[in-house]
């Protein structure tokens, strides 16, 4: 199956950085809809038991951004936003609430406004969190607020999804399994959100199917599965909903949150409630009502969710076994006799460059396939290391880069474009079980696609001088990549934009004609600006201004909104920068980055320092640096950007063999450039 992403709707979020908020400074209105209760449900049901009930359309939740736990789940739910975990002064939140049938009086037909006093320790620590969280705001938004459903003796931690903005519960019901339902309907005719905890096992499931056999017109059924108090780490529950409007169940859930066919998150219930109940949806919160898009696919849906959970653990193995093989290709090299030693590994140093650039196009090959981790780990290193093997006979040195890069960015404008979903499933994917990011590119791919493309337009430029021709030419390269990867639709990233604006910014100025002055200085500062601009434009054509960038930045409502902003991606970037082998990796390629600046002659020798290769170095580093102030992923750009400046230094050095002198023909070709444009 193909889970089609949907062709409109926002951009996505940064990695650790909250759901894209596409609300208006006043709290967004309701679109006219029939009016009628809610009903939601906890139950210990998956997918397969979800889509047996009749009426229900089925899909996957989000339900949490970065590490899981029970409680902030339900609190998320209640606020309708979230941040990462990591964004809290104690990521787990305190136990404070004691909750139990016993402690709320186990029996009890229904008690009044329960008020919970460890409440205000929880608003403490939203409060502390910079982005602006209102725990309980989905009751508080209820005129007489919610109520619940209980089994005596049961777990009802799902109520604090039920709690208003002051701790209080407005109702609570607990009695037998066998009286449930009666009690659903009678807590329902007070109340216009009722949060229930069906019993375990069949039992549970039977009272869903009556729930929804039974529901009344114009009644909103949520389903959540009911996950451990402490998941695998990044959960991915089961959801389903019946009186959707425009769906009569059957169908698979979606959102503008996620703009993925069968992917919801967890903030998508607040908003879908109120907007069920005709009520407005405060501005505060982050999530989109849910909608429906397409027959479900019960198969389907259940490879996108293994695949989901996969994807993360096999990424830096992948890696691993391409590199390793780059290094046995050059051992191997390195073993021939001595006369075929040299040919042999300068064929291993190119081929192994150049199977770099094709990794994108790798990892969609491995999406597609979906198979074991082992398959899929052979699957990218063979696929690469071949394809990099036929660029290299096909295209003379040095300008194979072009054939990789072109296909690979095609590939994934297509991917977008056609809704096929093989990036969200990729290992280059924005890696959605973390809950931050849904779809377009992960800031892994941004500063990688910068250099990868600058080094394509200095293959296309080969041999090049400085001219008014050539830069146009990388500008113009510039424009359009911005474009994508800043495109809502395709790479929906703002950070992005800024990298690949400042980077070829740089290597434009590189390739002008005539010496570095203030106005061009400025020229370079004012492209990022310039480029954010031109989003802003694109998002209001192409995404009717609910891109990440509009919706968010644009969109905020005071200066601390954006304070809020800037805290959060600076605090994830350098709470990445401490994480693992990262202040090691960081580290050597700052080094390597200012050797080759200072060396960049002896780097740049197989190419006589040509100046577009020049540009690529300068501009690569550039958008690396500027990536790594302008993303939440901080210095995973500037390694990602030196790395792949690394790759095509090797394919470079591996065509000419170390030589210090350029070829003779380029020389020749070189010459006659220069001499045509001398007045």
């Amino acid at each position: 199956m193909q889970l089609g992403a949907r062709p409109s709707g926002a951009a996505a979020m940064g990695v650790a950085s909250p759901a894209p908020a596409k609300q208006l400074p006043a709290a967004k209105q309701p679109r006219p809809r029939v009016v009628g209760p809610v009903v939601l449900v906890f139950l210990d049901a998956g997918e397969r038991q979800l889509s047996s009930v009749g009426g229900l359309s089925i899909g996957l939740m989000s339900a949490t951004q970065g590490a899981y736990f029970r409680e902030q789940f339900l609190l998320d739910v209640g606020q309708g936003a979230r941040v990462a975990a990591s964004a809290y002064k104690r990521p787990k939140p305190p136990a404070l609430l004691g909750l139990s049938g016993a402690a709320l009086g186990a029996g009890a037909a229904r008690q009044a406004s329960i008020a919970f006093p460890g409440w205000p320790a929880l608003v403490a620590r939203a409060r502390a969190v910079p982005q602006l969280l209102r725990p309980g705001l989905l009751a508080s938004s209820i005129p007489g607020g919610a109520g619940y459903v209980g089994v005596s003796g049961t777990d009802d931690g799902d109520l604090i999804a039920a709690i208003d903005r002051n701790g209080r519960l407005a109702a609570y019901s607990s009695g037998s399994a066998s009286t449930l339902l009666a009690r659903v309907g009678a807590m329902r005719a007070s109340k216009r959100l009722v949060v229930s905890d069906l019993p375990s096992g069949a039992a549970g499931l039977a009272d869903l199917r009556a729930l929804s056999r039974t529901r009344p017109a114009g009644e909103l059924l949520l389903a959540v599965q009911r996950a451990a108090a402490d998941g695998d780490g990044h959960e991915l529950l089961w959801a389903g909903a019946a009186g959707l409007s425009g769906g009569s169940g059957g169908r698979e859930l979606t959102s503008h949150t996620t703009n993925q066919r069968g992917l919801i998150a967890s903030v998508d219930l607040a908003p879908s409630i109120l907007e069920r109940l005709g009520l407005a949806v405060p501005a505060d919160m982050r999530g989109e009502p849910l909608e429906t898009d397409g027959a479900l696919d019960s198969a389907g849906l259940r490879a996108f969710a293994a695949r989901l959970r996969v994807v993360g653990g096999r990424r830096l193995t992948a890696f691993g076994c391409l590199l390793a093989a780059w290094a046995l290709l050059l051992l191997a090299a390195s073993l021939l006799p001595a006369g075929r030693r040299r040919a042999s590994r300068a064929w291993a140093m190119r081929v192994g460059g150049l199977a770099v650039l094709w990794i994108p196009l790798g990892a969609l090959i491995g999406a597609a396939l979906e198979p074991s981790a082992a398959v899929e780990y052979a699957a990218i290193t063979l696929s690469c290391f071949a394809l990099a093997a036929i660029a290299d006979a096909l295209l003379p040195w040095p300008r194979a880069p072009l054939l990789p890069v072109a296909v690979g960015v095609l590939a994934l404008v297509i991917d977008a474009l056609a809704g096929t979903q093989l990036l969200v499933r990729s290992l280059l994917g924005p890696n959605p079980i973390l809950g931050a990011r849904f779809y377009g590119f992960g800031n892994e791919l941004k500063s990688g696609l910068a250099v990868a493309v600058l080094a394509a337009v200095a293959a296309a430029l080969y041999p090049a001088i400085r001219s008014r021709r050539a830069a146009a030419l990388t500008a113009a390269a510039g424009v359009v990549l911005a474009a994508i990867e800043g495109s809502a639709r395709i790479g929906a990233g703002v950070g992005g934009v800024i990298l690949v604006a400042a980077g070829f910014a740089v290597a434009t100025l590189v390739l002008l004609p005539g010496s570095f002055s203030r106005g061009r200085a400025l020229l370079v500062i004012a492209s990022p600006l310039v480029a954010l601009a031109a989003l802003a434009l694109l998002d209001l054509a192409t995404a009717h201004g609910s891109g990440h960038f509009t919706g968010s930045i644009l969109h905020a409502r005071s200066a601390g909104d954006l304070r809020d902003v800037i805290v959060r991606r600076y605090g994830a970037a350098w709470t990445e920068l401490k994480n693992h082998a990262m202040p090691y990796a960081t580290a050597l390629a700052l080094l390597y980055a200012v050797l080759a600046v200072r060396r960049r002659a002896r780097l740049l020798a197989p190419v006589d320092s040509d100046p577009a290769w020049f540009a690529t170095l300068a501009g690569g580093l550039t958008a690396g640096v500027v990536g790594s102030f302008s993303e939440d992923s901080g210095p995973v750009l500037l390694v990602v950007a030196v790395f792949t400046l690394g790759c095509v230094a090797s394919y470079l050095w591996g065509g000419d063999a170390g030589r210090s002198e350029p070829p003779a023909a380029a020389a020749a070709q070189r010459a006659a450039l220069t001499a045509s444009t001398e007045p």
